[in-house]
């Protein structure tokens, strides 16, 4: 008879720290499948089938958050494209679980047996009465949940195996991925903003002139006096700021609209602007710290660069792997 084989070791342990923190792809005992009306074959994996009752049970989640925040076609849209997707799932799963039988590989009882300790463990506080509870509740045996988890190390140790993890990362594509992602670590030129912003007023007459600039010009002049900026935008400022004395806290020139910003990023530290009649409202604006812009330099990102080529590679391969299971397999969708 020829022996099984199993998988290394140190495949398997690389996997469950990837599980760590990852979703139960195949239901949760936790989420409340939608109740089954009908059912019947929703696609043909070589000699295996996928029913519409397994696609359901892995996009119920999805489908009810969709329920709950869209209707119509689009809700229609929505969930059609989320069956899809759940579908391709399921068949890229049973492929893997084809290739690992075919292969003859086997899973240790003791790592199946860690994977639902652990589950427990996390999940339930380790109150294993209370997850039976659930998977009664549920319509779940353990033995099926155990399976579950069982196909989720293979799927994943599976993945692992045929993805090479001693690829090198190209120089160029490392500075070439830094220049496209500069954006993200680059921090723009920042301040400490405070505000007074007081609605405009309307005129007693054609040729009289508006006596809220009367009120915001008496402001400036108390503040050339020394006069407390928070205490006075307590008192007058009109906007939600005026709450927090008129602190806007550290913003960027996004944060204003242009004409507003460059006032407020031309002010020297400490200084008060004019009063700034702008729309329908009248402005004073003071700065008390400034940042200059900066970014990062590539060797403190260097090893995220790294990393995320790595992931990108490891994807790629784990794709090209699947393609080639899906090539030689016969698969029928219904």
């Amino acid at each position: 008879m020829m022996k099984r084989s199993r998988l290394s070791p140190i495949l398997i342990y690389r996997v469950l720290l990837g599980l760590a923190t990852l979703a139960v792809p195949f239901g949760s005992p936790r989420a409340h499948a939608e109740p089954e009306v009908v059912d019947g074959i929703a696609a043909q994996v070589n000699n295996d089938v996928i029913t519409f009752s397994e696609v359901r049970e892995v996009v119920s989640g999805t489908e009810r958050s969709l329920r709950s925040n869209l209707s119509g076609q689009e809700l229609a849209d929505k969930i059609r494209d989320a069956r899809k997707a759940a579908l391709q799932t399921l068949i890229d799963r049973k492929l893997i679980l084809q290739e690992f039988k075919k292969k003859e590989f086997s899973i240790p009882n003791s790592v199946i047996d860690d994977r639902v300790n652990t589950f427990i463990r996390e999940e339930y506080g380790g109150d294993r009465q209370a997850f039976i509870r659930t998977l009664q509740a549920q319509g779940m045996t353990q033995t099926k949940f155990r399976d579950q988890q069982r196909d989720i190390i293979i799927v994943q140790a599976m993945r692992y195996q045929n993805v090479k993890s001693n690829f090198i990362v190209s120089p160029l594509k490392l500075d070439a991925l830094y220049v496209t992602n500069m954006p993200d670590y680059t921090t723009p030129e920042q301040i400490h903003l405070w505000m007074i912003s007081i609605s405009k007023g309307t005129p007693a007459g054609p040729h009289e002139a508006d006596p809220q600039k009367a009120v915001a010009e008496e402001i400036h002049a108390k503040l050339a006096k020394g006069g407390k900026f928070d205490q006075l935008a307590s008192l007058y400022s009109d906007d939600p700021s005026g709450k927090a004395g008129g602190d806007w806290g550290w913003i960027d020139r996004k944060t204003l609209n242009e004409s507003l910003s460059n006032n407020a990023f031309k002010l020297d530290v400490n200084k008060i602007s004019p009063v700034i009649a702008q729309d329908n409202r009248y402005y004073i604006l003071k700065v008390t710290e400034k940042k200059s812009a900066f970014t990062k330099p590539f060797t403190d990102v260097r090893g995220d660069l790294e990393k995320k080529i790595a992931s990108e590679e490891r994807a790629r391969q784990s794709d090209q792997w699947l393609t080639g299971l899906r090539a030689k397999a016969f698969i029928k969708t219904f």
